[in-house]
């Protein structure tokens, strides 16, 4: 079994390769205890897992040079590199740099669309919803509250937030202290909670399809 690096790590410095598999997959740091327990539970020994630093999220135009340089570095040490981001707010240049580097992704627009499955996601139309994962769950304060200074100023929530409607927690994982969490975030934020099991959706799919 492998540790998971706490959600810190994940988020300021990513991970370096886990494994000794031949498939290299590439993905955000915000997707790493999701991708390790779906690798384990199949069994997928020839994969092996790297990732980026989850706070990328923050500035996504800083995606696509690291996804250039990490494949540029691993390349000659693996058969094949799957990138496990979905477009995260690149605009689509994530999947034009994916094509001219010759390597697959994963499809959607964001996590939270591959979690929910993009079909359901995109019939459900939610353009008033603010979604949490188990992971951002658990790192609220570090992508919401502190960028966005609502730690020193409160009183900006409602020029953010004004024009959504409702939290939605897509958790992956059945945990009532996130659960509570979750709650407590959309508290925070003024909005109505709504609570999603989605478990791993699209990624596993997508993960399958590379096995």
């Amino acid at each position: 079994m492998v540790t998971t690096p706490d959600d810190t790590t994940l988020r300021d410095e990513g991970l370096a390769p886990v494994g000794a598999g031949r498939v290299l997959l590439l993905a955000c740091g915000a997707l790493a205890r999701e991708i390790l327990a779906v690798k384990e539970s199949n069994g997928w020994d020839h994969m092996t897992l790297a990732c980026l630093p989850a706070i990328l999220h923050n500035t996504p135009d800083k995606i696509v040079p690291a996804v250039r340089e990490a494949v540029s570095k691993h390349k000659e040490n693996f058969d094949k590199i799957f990138v496990v981001y979905a477009d995260c707010g690149t605009g689509g240049l994530l999947k034009v740099a994916c094509d001219e580097m010759g390597v697959e992704m994963v499809e959607g627009p964001h996590c939270y669309s591959f979690y929910d499955g993009n079909a359901e996601f995109e019939a459900r139309g939610e353009v008033t919803s603010f979604f949490l994962t188990d992971f951002l769950c658990r790192q609220f304060d570090a992508f919401v509250t502190k960028p966005l200074g609502l730690d020193r100023h409160p009183e900006l929530r409602d020029l953010y937030f004004g024009n959504y409607e409702k939290l939605v927690y897509q958790a992956q994982q059945r945990d009532p202290a996130l659960e509570e969490k979750a709650k407590a975030c959309a508290a925070f934020l003024g909005l109505e909670y709504e609570y999603r099991f989605t478990g791993y959706g699209d990624l596993e799919t997508a993960l399958t399809s590379q096995a």
